[in-house]
């Protein structure tokens, strides 16, 4: 089984079989989601310190803030931008010695 990988900006990667929504933060509901995870030490902060733009919900319970837009993580998520992870372990090795 491939297992797709999903870019979720900055170099953080999320596994697209394990994603089972992503939403905006915007909403009351959603901000509660996000509390509930803060507070059982499931959230994951990918925002690298930038506003929160989409939210991914995985079926494990996990939450991750994501600083790119949710269109654009489920453009990510529908397109063949997403390779299987023996490619993306490739694409991510610099050429260049010493360089990551």
């Amino acid at each position: 089984m491939d297992t797709r990988l999903i870019n979720i900006g900055f170099g953080n990667i999320v596994a697209a079989n394990r994603i089972i929504a992503i939403v905006s933060p915007d909403s009351a509901p959603i901000k509660r989601i996000i509390q509930e995870a803060r507070d059982k030490g499931i959230l994951i902060d990918a925002t690298y310190g930038r506003r929160t733009r989409a939210v991914v919900i995985t079926d494990s319970g996990h939450v991750v803030l994501s600083a790119v837009q949710p269109e654009t993580v489920a453009h990510r998520f529908t397109s063949k931008e997403a390779v299987p992870a023996e490619e993306e372990e490739e694409a991510t090795e610099s050429p260049v010695p010493g360089h990551q």
